[in-house]
């Protein structure tokens, strides 16, 4: 278990791979994912690195498969995913999966672009066929003698008289429908009047070959004389993009074509069809391999990305890798490196090696479904400094109780359980349908947080007896009206008493009337009580304020065994003591104030009982002159001084005997103690064999990046000195702040009680208040109203704002007494991050 609460011990390897075995090697490496693998070759262009022409290749052979899935989705196709994941292909068959791609994507090519040109003549004949029938019935339609001569006089009015009409020339086209009006206008301006168009709309809309949209078009005809007109009409066809067929001028000659037209049609949609379905058996067979092709492809193109990290050795036979790698994994490397060189059919064994190093390893701490959400948490502050005590632990139990105590309502908190049990139970469906949808996604990531956030409402809304700000009434109240009925002076408590005052005082110091004390939570009978608030309002404040010191505390303690684990005597004596010691002298007592103020006043004494505020307030003044102020207990004053007096004494400590301390050590390290004269040993220093111990310590702590050990850098008071100033009022202001900003616990409970009651009132007492036939129906009209904002605002706005809350708390008033988090996350070569779509540069 001490990997869950401290990050995974790692270690620099240095891996020694044959040229014939790297590939296998790397590939059964990526499959375990439990190696990081550094650039060996950073000052080296990417271009001019060894493998980078089979990166090409595998990028060109990625392309393809992508133009094979755009082409799949397009015919709305489902690609099948059967989960398999295929091993990785060896590298002799790249040529064959390159000749399978290059083929496939040229028959898609070949076939798109001969469906494509016989969509276009298909859509051209088409256009052709409306022509003709709407150009016959123009005609037919220009035989009415009426017409014949409206349209003479327009054309030539000095000509009406004349007994054959004029010969007139045409055109025929098509254009789109929008463009219509602006065509015609056009016409008009330009040709002054001296054209006839006729239109007419295409019922079927057409689809256009290169983009598949369907579009709507119009056949128009247009009259003119001479060759000046017909030039302006083609010119003005041409700019609006209308396509000019040819139309006889014979109706037997239309006829004829007309057929002609029909019969060509028929047979263009027969190979049309025929095309179609041989795509359509290309894109099917392609679908049932399209997913396995990718993880080949991807998989040889992640290997070779991570050769091209490593060096060659001279004589080009051998490639060093250095990696990141858990100690506890070092068997599982091994074996996989066994694997490797057995595949490839190398007979000399890949080696790794255990190098010594002055970096700092990355952080990697090992999570599982339930885990990972807290990790990420934790993570998003910032990644843990390499082996300090990492807080995911802890913050499985704190978050969501925090959380719950906010949000504390059985009612919500039941169906948010319901909620994540959901996702829960139904994980491995949902995963498998990859839903794309970000704020699902999000939701499902964090499920069992969810899930513990909705369990711990559940225990909080039992305390708070809280459910939709109702309160349930299991085990009868611990209140009765009947002992204050029967003794009250003079007998003034009548049934009509009772029944006529909505507002009456129980006493508990009357016996019976306060039987004892509900057996778990809040006793039902304060939802009706006036002073319901002012009773919460001090429950759920002194409720925050030991909840926050004791988890303040508890992150102070988590710091000791971070400065055990690292040995560091110093931060210990003069950091977590009287850290811990500040902390508890003051608001530690604070917390023993509440409890011990609960104890001993009883409700005889309640009334005599001094505030908490005003005695912790004169603790801090020294005032305890105050005759109205009545001191808790014998000697308060004594204790609560010394209490002070000890806070104050721990600030130095921090702030002047740490810095001292610290250029003590640096002197004595950089002088020695030491002074020889004749070979005698002068002065009350380490010995010379100590000293050789201290140089070579310090030195092994010098800067990592550094490839060499240098002498220690010159101790700087000031600077030190500033910054444990900065850090010990930080820490003195922050137990402050800190607690003051625990109260927002109390305050969005009470929030988040008031506006269920407010919803409850405005909303749901409004479908409870008719008790006729037709109440039922306004109560099932308010019910789903009720539902609605419930889960609208109840739940997720006021869910979302307390989790936000919670994780401040966490970042910022708890984890900063012990987690720097100034580290760097481990990122393994893994064929699941990199299939998935996590790639890593």
């Amino acid at each position: 278990m001490g990997e869950l609460f401290r990050s995974e011990e790692m270690t620099l390897a240095q891996l020694f791979l044959q040229s014939e075995a790297a590939y296998c090697c790397v590939s059964e490496l990526g499959e375990i994912g439990m190696v990081q693998f550094r650039d060996l070759n950073p000052d080296v262009n990417v271009f001019q690195r060894k493998f980078v022409n089979e990166v090409r290749r595998c990028e060109e052979m990625d392309r393809k498969l992508r133009f094979v899935e755009k082409e799949i989705k397009k015919a709305d196709m489902p690609i099948v995913d059967t989960g398999e994941n295929p091993e990785v292909p060896v590298p002799r068959d790249m040529i064959d999966l390159e000749a399978t791609f290059e083929k496939l994507e040229n028959e898609l090519k070949e076939i798109n672009t001969n469906q494509e040109a016989l969509k276009k003549n298909f859509l051209e004949l088409t256009e052709l066929k409306h022509i003709l029938r709407r150009t016959q019935q123009f005609f037919d339609e220009m035989e009415d003698p009426t017409l014949l001569e409206e349209s003479s006089t327009l054309l030539d009015p000095n000509e009406v008289n004349r007994v054959a009409p004029l010969r007139l020339g045409f055109v025929a086209g098509v254009i789109g429908r929008e463009r219509i009006p602006t065509f015609e206008r056009m016409l008009w301006r330009v040709c002054r009047g001296n054209v006839f168009l006729r239109q007419a709309d295409i019922e079927d809309s057409l689809e256009d070959p290169s983009s598949g949209d369907q579009v709507h078009k119009s056949v128009f005809i247009i009259f003119f004389q001479g060759d000046q007109l017909k030039n302006r009409v083609k010119k003005i066809c041409e700019g609006f993009r209308a396509t000019l067929y040819p139309c006889p001028e014979t109706p037997q000659e239309r006829k004829e074509m007309l057929a002609g037209v029909n019969a060509r049609i028929d047979d263009l949609q027969m190979v049309l069809n025929q095309t179609e379905d041989h795509r359509q058996r290309v894109l099917q067979a392609a679908a049932k391999a399209v997913r396995v092709w990718f993880i080949k492809v991807r998989k040889m193109k992640a290997i070779y990305h991570t050769l091209n990290l490593c060096n060659i050795d001279v004589t080009q036979k051998c490639l060093i890798a250095e990696v990141w790698c858990p100690v506890s994994d070092l068997d599982s490397i091994q074996f996989a490196l066994r694997r490797g060189t057995e595949k490839s059919g190398s007979t000399v064994p890949s080696i790794l090696n255990r190098m010594q190093t002055k970096q700092t390893p990355p952080t990697y701490n090992k999570t599982n479904k339930l885990t990972s959400g807290f990790q990420n948490i934790v993570d998003a502050y910032g990644i843990g400094s390499y082996r300090e005590i990492n807080p995911a632990p802890y913050t499985i139990i704190t978050f969501p109780f925090l959380f719950a105590v906010m949000f504390g309502d059985l009612g919500h908190g039941v169906l948010m359980t319901c909620a994540a049990l959901y996702l829960v139970l139904r994980e491995s469906r949902l995963i498998a349908q990859k839903n794309d949808n970000e704020m699902f996604s999000m939701v499902f990531a964090g499920r069992y947080i969810i899930l513990m956030m909705g369990l711990f409402s559940i225990y909080t809304g039992i305390i708070y007896n809280d459910c939709f700000s109702k309160s349930l009434n299991v085990f009868g109240s611990g209140w009765s009206v009947r002992p204050m009925f029967n003794v009250r002076v003079g007998g003034n408590w009548t049934f009509e008493t009772l029944e006529g005052n909505k507002i009456l005082q129980l006493d508990p110091a009357v016996d019976g009337v306060f039987k004892g004390p509900y057996p778990i939570g809040i006793d039902p009978i304060w939802n009706i009580a006036t002073n319901k608030l002012t009773f919460l309002n001090s429950f759920k404040m002194k409720m925050s304020i030991i909840l926050g010191v004791i988890h303040m505390l508890f992150g102070i303690t988590l710091s000791l065994f971070n400065h055990l684990y690292f040995q560091k005597p110093l931060n210990i004596y003069l950091g977590f003591i009287p850290e811990i010691v500040f902390m508890a002298s003051l608001f530690g007592y604070l917390v023993l104030l509440i409890f011990y103020k609960w104890l001993l006043y009883d409700v005889r004494l309640s009334r005599d009982a001094p505030s908490l505020l005003i005695a912790f307030i004169n603790m801090f003044l020294f005032n305890y002159s105050d005759p109205t102020v009545k001191p808790l207990y014998t000697g308060q004053q004594a204790l609560q001084t010394l209490l002070v007096l000890i806070a104050l004494a721990c600030v130095p400590c921090m702030l002047i005997v740490k810095t001292l301390v610290l250029r003590r050590q640096y002197l004595w390290r950089k002088n020695l103690g030491t002074q020889n004269f004749g070979g005698i040993r002068v002065g009350n220093g380490p010995t010379d064999d100590e000293a050789e111990i201290i140089q070579h310590d310090q030195l092994s702590q010098h800067s990592e990046d550094e490839p060499e050990a240098r002498e220690e850098e010159e101790f700087n008071f000031a600077d030190v000195a500033v910054h444990q100033a900065i850090h010990t009022i930080e820490y003195c202001l922050g137990c402050i702040s800190n607690t003051a900003s625990y109260l927002r616990l109390w305050a969005l409970s009470l929030a988040h009680a008031q506006l269920s009651e407010v919803l409850w009132t405005m909303v749901m007492h409004i479908g409870l208040s008719t008790r006729s036939v037709a109440g039922f129906f306004l109560l099932s009209i308010v019910f789903c109203f009720f539902a609605v904002l419930t889960v609208a605002i109840l739940l997720i706005m006021e869910g979302l704002s307390a989790f936000l809350h919670a994780l401040r708390l966490h970042w910022v008033e708890f984890q900063n007494k012990f987690y720097l988090g100034q580290g760097y996350k481990f990122l393994p070569f893994t064929f699941e991050g990199i299939l998935d779509g996590k790639f890593e540069d």
